[in-house]
């Protein structure tokens, strides 16, 4: 009885001691996966002159400048593109659907947004994507304004049907090609967080009031652009 009671009180105290490393040394927890690189974002700040960017050109050079300067985990070596129709000097239609490549695309936060093309735009399954006021934030991951804020900036310039492909007719949807800034002419918009004037389209909502930075304000807007990683 002695004999076992002695071992007894032998696996006791290792028992403890093991314990008590385990406590000092825990188990390294399973590592978490890494935030996905930042691909989709809306831009935090327009170019100030209403819906003139150059062209698709030139929005696509402010999609890539602000993603190179935004802090984030942008994903590196990307090609940024700006989610526009246009008109090609074939007159053939320039589809924004087609410039984004084919996903998926993650914001500033690593939250998915969409996971291709088809999802994007609800080809299949309506409503696939996660374009709405929490996750269509902006390059520095903020959340933009919507309806019933001060101001209100969700109109952002896509000149697209809900498809994403331009729009059919001879009015302008446009601004000439996004080389407008006049008081005349429009473009088409979408509302980010879905909301407004009784259209929930995060890309084809209502035309604008002209192609100024001033017509875009009145509308709701502020020239402000969805960008996608193409690549």
């Amino acid at each position: 009885m002695r004999v076992l009671s002695v071992v007894a009180r032998g696996v006791l105290v290792a028992g403890i001691v093991a314990g008590s490393a385990r406590a000092q040394n825990p188990t390294p927890a399973a590592s978490q996966q890494p935030q996905a690189p930042m691909t989709f974002f809306i831009t935090s700040a327009g170019k100030g002159d209403g819906a003139n960017y150059g062209g698709l050109a030139g929005a696509d050079a402010w999609c890539a400048q602000l993603a190179a300067a935004s802090g984030t985990a942008a994903a590196p070596g990307r090609t940024w593109r700006a989610y526009l129709s246009a008109i090609g000097t074939d007159g053939k239609p320039i589809n924004a659907r087609d410039r984004i490549g084919a996903g998926p695309w993650h914001n500033a936060k690593g939250a998915l947004i969409a996971a291709n093309v088809a999802d994007l735009h609800g080809d299949i399954i309506k409503d696939r994507n996660q374009i709405n006021k929490m996750n269509a934030i902006t390059e520095k991951g903020a959340i933009l304004n919507g309806a019933g804020d001060t101001p209100n900036v969700h109109d952002i310039l896509t000149g697209s049907d809900t498809e994403g492909r331009a729009l059919a007719g001879t009015f302008d949807t446009t601004c000439n090609n996004w080389t407008s800034n006049a008081a005349t002419g429009s473009a088409q918009v979408g509302h980010h967080d879905r909301t407004g004037g009784g259209s929930t389209s995060w890309n084809s909502a209502h035309p604008s009031r002209g192609c100024g930075q001033q017509n875009l304000v009145s509308t709701g807007g502020a020239g402000l652009l969805y960008c996608f990683a193409a690549n």
